[in-house]
């Protein structure tokens, strides 16, 4: 009897699946960092955390739709600041600084102007690499440039800090904590949790997801079946661009103010999360509760490092990392599943 024999069924499915090894290393990480500080395993701190990882993990739902489809965006940290940046002005001076005095209707307004930006220029990047049949990163790559190198000639650098009254109130409730702290229920955190479950949805109850899936597993099988190629790139790269618009809102507010290059380096981090909850690079690949856990890792570690006096240039560090070695496990995977079909080995 061999060892894969001998395990359980549902031990195999486990050990087979990227969100079980990420729960151990997350399970191990908050042990370690709880014992070597005191202030990492408090409810304040996960609450802090999830509300300054928010932005993060809204731009991370929108990425994986598009990494699945076997593409790559690099644009969208720069599609979200033009996103803030015009809808800021919007609500300044086409509403008015006071809005309508209707809270919710003020948010809908801005929120729905963000993400109109935000899907415009995801569909630039969808017809350029559609139409052109052009390499997703290289177009992105190029385009990230040409949004962000705009957006800062035509506002000169100058950042927005006479926010809407509104943006002042991003709580939607408290509770307090045994701690001496508070769970604040935010705008940030409703913005997430919502993009997580569409994402889901989109992803696992539709067809459209199904397509997705298909066209970054096999690209000319999906083309051969009749999939509508031209027409998954338009959804896929807009996706990500009306998340980067959800994303421009909420990060707006939990700042506080509206700058135009506050989001530069922010790409890698989201890609980071991505790929660490086990999307492929290649396309095919790729689950929400996988992007949740990478988000919630590199959130730990990040913090973790900052409070236990670990210089934050090391968090960078980590970032690389996990891109370079999930590139790398990426490609022996591929290899190792070439090589057990040329044996006919399924």
């Amino acid at each position: 009897m061999t060892l894969s024999e001998g395990r359980s069924p549902l031990l195999g499915r486990l050990l087979r699946r990227t969100e079980f090894y990420l729960v151990v290393v997350i399970l191990a990480a908050v042990v370690g960092l709880g014992v070597a500080t005191p202030n990492f395993l408090t409810l304040s701190n996960f609450s802090n955390l999830a509300n300054s990882y928010a932005v993060t993990g809204v731009l991370a739902a929108g990425l994986l739709v598009v990494l699945i489809s076997g593409n790559i965006d690099i644009s969208f940290a720069a599609t979200t600041m033009v996103a803030q940046y015009l809808a800021a002005l919007f609500a300044l001076y086409v509403v008015g600084k006071p809005g309508l005095g209707v809270p919710v209707l003020d948010w809908a307004i801005v929120f729905a102007v963000a993400m109109a930006v935000g899907l415009g220029l995801g569909l630039v990047n969808a017809v350029i690499v559609s139409k052109f049949r052009a390499s997703s990163i290289i177009v992105t790559i190029a385009t990230m440039n040409l949004f962000f190198g705009l957006l800062m000639f035509f506002s000169r650098g100058k950042q927005i800090f006479n926010l809407p009254p509104y943006f002042f109130k991003g709580i939607l409730f408290q509770l307090p904590l045994p701690d001496g702290g508070s769970f604040r229920f935010t705008i940030q955190m409703l913005a997430l949790v919502l993009s997580l479950l569409a994402t889901w949805a989109l992803l696992n109850q539709t067809a459209i997801g199904r397509q997705i899936y298909a066209l970054g597993g096999n690209p000319e099988a999906a083309k051969r079946l009749g999939f509508g190629v031209f027409r998954l790139h338009l959804f896929v790269f807009g996706y990500l661009g009306v998340m980067a618009g959800v994303a421009a809102i909420i990060h707006a507010q939990l700042q506080q103010q509206v700058a135009p290059n506050v989001l530069v380096g922010r790409e890698l981090d989201v890609l980071a999360a991505v790929v660490l909850g086990g999307a492929s690079l290649l396309g095919g690949v790729g689950t929400v509760l996988g992007t949740v856990l990478g988000i919630a890792l590199l959130a730990i570690l990040q913090n973790g490092l900052i409070m236990i006096g670990v210089s934050s240039y090391w968090t960078q560090v980590c970032t690389g990392l996990v891109i370079l070695v999930s590139v790398c496990i990426t490609a022996l995977s591929d290899r190792m599943k070439t090589r057990r079909k040329s044996r006919g080995v399924v």
